[in-house]
């Protein structure tokens, strides 16, 4: 269940001028503070999203990156195994084999 952040519109009570309580996604936001009734408000969370910063993160997260070299050359900076580093789009046999790296 996910994490909510409130603030009381008033004074605040042993929970503190703001507080977390946890809630289903379904559950209605609060509009009163579960301790001591008086009004309150939801806030908006930072939230923390991590993505891969270099080519090796990619790599190891199971992404292909291809870097444009020439009209219609690529070079895949992830190659794995296999793979051509260098794609040339006139031969289909230099493609990066994309199946192997798609998964549920």
């Amino acid at each position: 269940m996910p994490i909510y952040e409130y603030e009381h519109l008033g004074p605040a009570c042993r929970l503190g001028s703001h507080f977390e309580i946890s809630q289903a996604v379904s559950s209605e936001k609060l509009t009163i503070c579960p301790e001591c009734g008086q009004p309150v408000k939801r806030l908006i969370s930072l939230c923390a999203v991590s993505t891969p910063k270099t080519n090796s993160d990619l790599k190891n997260h199971g992404f292909t990156k291809l870097v444009r070299r020439d009209d219609g050359v690529y070079e895949n900076v992830t190659a794995t195994g296999k793979e051509s580093k260098i794609w040339d789009v006139r031969k289909p046999e230099t493609m990066p084999d994309l199946k192997s790296k798609i998964r549920d």
